[in-house]
């Protein structure tokens, strides 16, 4: 898979729709990614955030037919997303949700965390665990961040990043009078209103982007 960072399928998919083999065999990546690898680590030690290791998912290939989408993965290490030009396309899923009138749930994450510390994202997101379907990743991570059950989810695109990270994008919706309650990784949430135009000023230009992208 030679694709360069975009778009790399367009859906969507019902979770039904997403098929997953998986590879035996882990990643073995090349000595100075490992290298780079446990700098990596070492710096979130340093600062008092995770710095668990172990495996996860990566991207070998992927194909769209029959509307289905095919994905196939193997294990790869998970402190390799962690490099900033050189992820090896470990896999991740983001999956935002919309309240019944078509609001956006944010969450600012906490400053002790390995990514996108005390930033405001979308949804739920995290990694694939090895042998999970990443459509189901989506429904777990949504209960794990914010306790709740969508009414319906589809999953939307999968993206190459500059990094090499490649994140498979889904939209969940909540029934109507569906209340969140956030993990400890948030310290703040609210509810963006549905047109992009109108989101607060801490609202990174990465987020309203993806929103664009998934609402066109």
């Amino acid at each position: 898979m030679g694709a360069s960072a975009g778009v790399l399928a367009r859906g969507p998919w019902d979770p039904a729709q997403v098929e997953v083999a998986w590879r035996p065999d882990p990643f073995d990546p090349p000595g100075e990614a490992t290298d780079a690898a446990d700098v990596a680590l070492d710096a979130l030690r340093a600062r008092g955030s995770p710095s668990h290791d172990g495996f996860a998912a990566r991207l070998v290939d992927f194909e769209t037919a029959r509307g289905r989408l095919s994905l196939e993965l193997q294990p790869v290490r998970w402190a390799l997303r962690l490099i900033p030009d050189g992820a090896a396309r470990s896999l991740s899923i983001l999956c935002t949700v919309r309240d019944a009138n078509g609001r956006w749930l944010a969450g600012r994450r906490a400053d002790w965390l390995a990514s996108w510390a005390g930033r405001w994202a979308l949804g739920a997101g995290g990694s694939v665990e090895v042998d999970e379907n990443p459509a189901d990743t989506m429904a777990r991570e949504l209960r794990e961040e914010w306790s709740v059950e969508p009414e319906r989810l589809r999953v939307e695109a999968l993206l190459l990043l500059p990094s090499e990270m490649v994140l498979l994008v889904g939209q969940a919706w909540l029934a109507h009078g569906a209340s969140v309650t956030p993990d400890h990784e948030h310290d703040e949430y609210a509810w963006w209103p549905p047109e992009v135009s109108r989101w607060p000023a801490e609202a990174h230009e990465a987020l309203r982007r993806m929103a664009e992208l998934i609402s066109s």
